[in-house]
């Protein structure tokens, strides 16, 4: 990742905030029904469907793994950058399977025995250590995983636990629109960590080019764009060519969300995901009832309703997020300090003056 010009602050942070809060929110809509059927859904919550915050895991407003592994996504990136301007090099992706590595650990109960105080902060937040249900592929390719992080996964996993994470590889770039083609390769390698297969990590690479698309301010078919063009130099890229390809035609269609969805598939695997993410921010008209179209099928609603609402809040602003969800949600303010410090981690160092020493003990870069 290199320099660049960004987009004004306010338009800036509040896509950033949005995006970030936004996919928890997403999140938490759809963790109490990512087992359910639709029809079952519609049983238990009326002709709609869920429309609000019910409790899952005993309490309201509960994040999932997939927000755990996006916000230690974005401490790992951070950490990166903190290394990379203390000692002048950095190998991005193995300081964010680092901090992949220390979620692990949360779930593995490894640190009940140990001083983590030099680890960070993150690791001090307890709502990280509850178990959410983690992607059984994440877990096995996490344990099994030794040496280089430059190659993909020894699995041929598509799952959608890479694509539902790498959304802050995109804000770590917000309002850099130059940056597009590094903010592709660094969420592909950032996915295989874990996701072996093409459709896994070329997903989530294509996902975080849309994201990053529309926090510089551009159109969602912008990014759709760039990645389709990325997308033709990766082997493997047929079938996340289809899925675009698919949703694209649905929305131009006007093909109703639930038809729709049926077809773009239930998002357990990551091109099915994108797929969703891509149908239901296009044809949203405002961030609520997008997110409630993303969770309202048969499938991985929490990792749908976290795409989706990762872009629409970029799109909106944090602003459009309904206030009784943002005052909702688990680890709010823990969530806004991690996307402050994704908005300001440029300004850190700035005029050769220096890293603050906060910046390093909050990301130590090792």
């Amino acid at each position: 990742m290199v320099d660049g010009k960004r987009t004004k602050g306010t338009e800036f942070s509040e896509r950033v905030l949005g995006s970030l809060i936004g996919g928890a929110v997403g999140d938490a809509l759809g963790a109490p029904i990512e087992f359910l059927r639709l029809d079952v859904i519609r049983e238990t919550y009326g002709p709609r469907g869920i429309s609000d915050f019910v409790p899952a895991y005993g309490r309201l407003g509960a994040i999932t793994d997939d927000t755990q592994m996006t916000l230690f996504t974005a401490e790992g990136l951070l950490r990166a950058y903190v290394r990379a301007q203390s000692r002048g090099i950095c190998n991005v992706p193995s300081v964010v399977l680092g901090a992949y590595r220390r979620w692990l650990e949360t779930q593995d109960g490894k640190f009940s025995d140990r001083d983590i105080t030099s680890l960070g902060w993150l690791l001090h937040v307890e709502g990280l250590w509850a178990d959410r249900a983690p992607g059984l592929t994440c877990l096995s390719a996490l344990r099994e995983r030794s040496g280089s992080a430059q190659s993909p996964a020894e699995n041929e996993s598509k799952g959608s636990g890479g694509i539902m994470r790498i959304g802050p590889v995109a804000m770590m770039c917000a309002g850099l629109p130059d940056e597009a083609e590094e903010v592709f390769y660094l969420a592909k390698e950032c996915a295989w960590l874990t996701h072996g297969h093409p459709s896994g990590y070329l997903s989530a690479a294509s996902f975080a080019v849309i994201l990053h698309a529309v926090l510089c301010g551009k159109t969602l078919s912008v990014g759709i764009e760039t990645a389709q063009y990325l997308l033709q130099k990766e082997k493997g890229s047929e079938e996340v060519i289809a899925a675009i390809n698919l949703a694209m035609t649905l929305v131009r269609q006007c093909i109703s969300c639930e038809v729709a969805l049926r077809q773009i598939g239930e998002g357990w695997v990551a091109e099915e995901a994108l797929g969703v993410a891509i149908y239901c921010a296009a044809s949203a008209k405002d961030y609520e009832t997008g997110v409630i179209a993303a969770v309202n099928h048969d499938g991985d609603s929490d990792t749908t309703g976290l795409l989706v609402g990762q872009l629409l809040g970029a799109i909106h602003g944090f602003n459009a997020i309904p206030a009784r969800w943002v005052d909702g949600i688990e680890l709010r303010d823990e969530m806004l300090q991690l996307g402050r410090d994704l908005i300001e981690h440029r300004n850190w160092g700035a005029n050769n003056e220096g890293l603050p020493i906060c910046a390093a003990e909050k990301y130590p870069g090792v």
